[in-house]
This record gives structure tokens, C-alpha cells and sequence, in this order.
């Protein structure tokens, strides 16, 4: 008898035991993702978060960039390297399509739910996500083209005084400005000579290009198409942007950086990007690879990154996945690299700056400010309210009615559109 219950005792425990291990890897599985990975014959993208995240925290002791990009490359890259190779193995023995980040210990993988069911049952594995699309922060509506007039300096500029700094020789020479968004027509006139591939006589694009759009967000076509081994812009917004950090064209002085130079990567399709398209530019600024995405170099890495783009609930950020753009952002600053965010364009109410990455603390959040000095309409507001509990933005600046370059094959265009105010920090580096 005795015998009998000692059985039935460990019949018992055997399947509490896979009940919870059963209730375990559900409960790893988004549950939109899950219901998504439920209809007939469905392959779905996802985010693989690993349960162990390497620590960099001694870069803060490091004094020089240099060293510090390099100490975060290794650490991180190591560190991905050796933990996730059971999962990769598992991804690639499944034949989906898959890519490895180190910049945060993950993967982005394409799959059926069966194949969710499998890498959830993983004890190295901790989250499995959606990859939902992301936005770059929207231009306001009601803003028109403006003359291309000649303009010496562009108002903005002498707002914040970066004119004066010009005259005491302080122009960005010796900085690397990082730019992840649309593209950039890099051969406009207002920014060509500030790419930084670009030596006066002939274009070299490894190390100074990446594109994270390998297949299109969402369907239809692209006007620069996709894995573009040379910059190209399918929206304007990205030129735009660098149009303000460093362009000038020799009748007008727009960039407040003008001897600063650049290098880019495509996060967005034409104004759509997702989770993995971002970190992957993230990871590329932090250790730069040549256009076979090889050879990694973080003493090529860029001084800042600016970033006008958002990621707002509609569009699937929410608490459950801010935790991992925020380790993203974290990582990119602990290798000694700024990262310069808009605040967005949801104002005018109180903590309208709400989404990913402004609101985070190692983010520089900027928002934007009209030439009478009023913050716009339009600008969002702090403080960060859904994720932590912080100041936001860190700094406001021109942001309205501030005339940029747009995407143009032949003359200079300037454009009321705004420009973000982003790049009011870089006379001052």
C-alpha cells in the first residue's frame, strides 16, 4: 500500500511539474504574438530577448571613447556569441530566416507557432516579442514650403548663439555625426562634402553606410529599393534632418555643425521602420562594418547619433517591450557615444513625451521651440510618465519653421518642414 501511494505521490509531482513548466514557456510568448503565430499557415517576425544580458558598466571607467566603444564591442559581442548558440542552432536547423544582435543579447527571427513553442522551451531564452513598426516623428501638417531665398545663417543658428561660436573657430571639425532614419541623398549639395565617404573626388561607402531595410515594412514598392550599399533617401525626412546638423551650400549656412561630418543608416521604409531595423542601426553606429556587414570597426563609430523618430503604443511600445530599446540605448551610451532624440510632435499637453527612445534617461531629449522663443505647439511635453518617472525633454531648441534641404537631384531646396531641433547641441561639442 505504501507503495502504491509513493507512486501515485511521484505521478502526481511528475505532472505538476510539466504543468509548470508547460505554464512557463507560455508565459514567455507575447500574447499578441501568440495569437498572430495562431492562423492557418502563418510565419510571423519576432524578437528573441535572452534571459541574461551582459554588463558593461566598467566602460564608465574607462576616459577615453575609443577605449570604451571597444571594451562594449567586445563585451557585448562575446557575450552574444557564446549564449545564444543553441538558439541559433535551433533557428537554423528550422531553416528560418534570423539575425543575431549583440547590441542587446536577442535575435529577430520569422516562424511558425510551433517554432515559438520550441525556442520559448529554452531556459537561456526570456522573452519572445512581436517586432512592431516604428515611426518617425511626423512633420506638422500645417507648415508650407518657403521660398529658397538666400539666407546667410539660418535663424535657429543665431538662436542659440552657434553662430558665435563659429567665430571662435568651433565649426564641428573632428566630429562624427551618426544619422539613423530615412536614408540621405548623399550627394546633395548641401551634404555632400560633409560625408564623410566622400574625399572629394571619389565616394567609399564601408563604414559610412549601413541600410537595415532588407525587405519592406509595409508591401508595395520602394524608390531606392532595398540593401543599399550606397545612401539613398525614399523620403526626404532623413536629408532633411542632416541637412540641419551640418549643411551649408555656400549662400546658406543651415547646419550648426558645418565642418562636422557624417554617416548614415536607413532604420525606416520610406517613414517605417521596426524594433529590429532600429537596434540593427544602433548596433552598426556602436562597431561600423564594411558594406559585406563584416570586419567590425568601433574606432569608426560616430561622436552622436540623432534620432527623429518614435515608437507610440499604437504602434505596439508598450511597458512590456520598453525595457529593451531602453538596454539598446544604454549600451550605445556606455560606448561613449551621444544619443540625441526628438522629443516628438504629440504636444501641447503634459507628458505627451511618451514613447521610445526620448523617454528614456540615457536619451538626450530635445524639444522644439519657435523663433520668438515659445515652445510649439506641436513640441511634446514632460515629464516621462509611462515608463519612469523623469524630466523630459533635457533641452528645447528651434524647431519651427526652420528651412532644410529636401531630397532634389538638381537645385537646393529649403523647406519650412521641421527639421527637429535635434542637432542644438553640436557647436558646443
Amino acid at each position: 500500500m505504501r507503495g502504491y501511494l509513493l507512486s501515485l505521490f511521484l505521478v502526481a509531482c511528475f505532472c505538476t511539474s510539466g504543468f509548470a513548466q508547460n505554464s512557463e514557456w507560455h508565459s514567455k510568448i507575447d500574447p499578441k504574438l501568440w495569437d498572430l503565430a495562431q492562423k492557418p499557415d502563418s510565419a510571423v517576425e519576432f524578437l528573441i530577448i535572452m534571459q541574461k544580458q551582459a554588463d558593461v558598466s566598467a566602460a564608465k571607467q574607462l576616459r577615453k571613447k575609443d577605449e570604451k566603444g571597444r571594451f562594449v564591442f567586445e563585451t557585448l559581442s562575446t557575450f552574444a556569441e557564446n549564449d545564444q548558440r543553441t538558439v541559433r542552432d535551433v533557428l537554423q536547423n528550422a531553416n528560418v530566416p534570423l539575425h543575431s544582435f549583440w547590441i542587446i543579447n536577442g535575435l529577430w527571427a520569422k516562424g511558425s507557432s510551433a517554432l515559438l513553442e520550441q525556442i520559448a522551451q529554452m531556459p537561456e531564452v526570456g522573452r519572445l516579442k512581436l517586432n512592431p513598426i516604428w515611426h518617425q516623428s511626423p512633420l506638422p501638417v500645417d507648415e508650407a514650403n518657403m521660398p529658397a531665398q538666400d539666407r546667410a545663417v539660418e535663424w535657429g543658428i543665431v538662436k542659440i548663439n552657434a553662430d558665435d561660436v563659429w567665430t571662435q573657430g568651433i565649426k564641428g571639425a573632428g566630429i562624427v555625426v551618426g544619422g539613423q532614419d530615412t536614408g540621405y541623398e548623399w550627394e546633395h549639395p548641401a551634404i555632400k562634402e560633409k560625408y564623410r565617404g566622400w574625399n572629394g573626388s571619389a565616394a567609399d561607402h564601408n563604414y559610412n553606410w549601413h541600410d537595415a531595410i532588407h525587405a519592406l515594412v509595409n508591401g508595395g514598392a520602394n524608390s531606392c529599393g532595398l540593401d543599399l550599399v550606397e545612401p539613398c533617401d525614399d523620403h526626404s525626412h532623413g536629408t532633411h534632418t542632416m541637412g540641419t546638423m551640418v549643411g551649408e551650400d555656400g549662400n546658406n549656412d543651415i547646419g550648426v555643425a558645418p565642418e562636422a561630418t557624417w554617416m548614415g543608416c536607413r532604420n525606416m521604409e520610406e517613414g517605417d521602420g521596426t524594433a529590429a531595423t532600429y537596434i540593427e542601426c544602433f548596433e552598426w553606429f556602436v562597431a561600423p562594418t564594411d558594406l559585406g556587414d563584416e570586419n567590425p570597426n568601433p574606432g569608426m563609430a560616430p561622436h552622436v547619433i540623432n534620432n527623429s523618430w518614435s515608437c507610440p503604443g499604437s504602434e505596439g511600445c508598450n511597458n512590456s517591450n520598453y525595457d529593451d530599446m531602453e538596454i539598446v540605448v544604454q549600451n550605445v551610451k556606455a560606448a561613449g557615444i551621444v544619443v540625441v532624440v526628438s522629443a516628438g510632435n504629440s504636444g501641447s499637453g503634459c507628458s505627451t513625451v511618451d514613447a521610445p527612445a526620448a523617454i528614456f534617461d540615457a536619451s538626450f531629449t530635445v524639444g522644439a521651440t519657435d523663433n520668438n522663443d515659445n515652445i510649439t505647439g506641436f513640441s511634446s511635453r514632460g515629464p516621462v510618465t509611462v515608463y519612469t518617472n523623469i524630466m523630459k525633454p533635457d533641452i528645447s531648441a528651434p524647431g519651427a519653421l526652420v528651412r532644410s534641404v529636401l531630397v532634389t537631384t538638381t537645385t537646393l531646396v529649403l523647406t519650412a518642414m521641421l527639421s527637429g531641433t535635434e542637432p542644438v547641441w553640436l557647436a558646443h561639442m
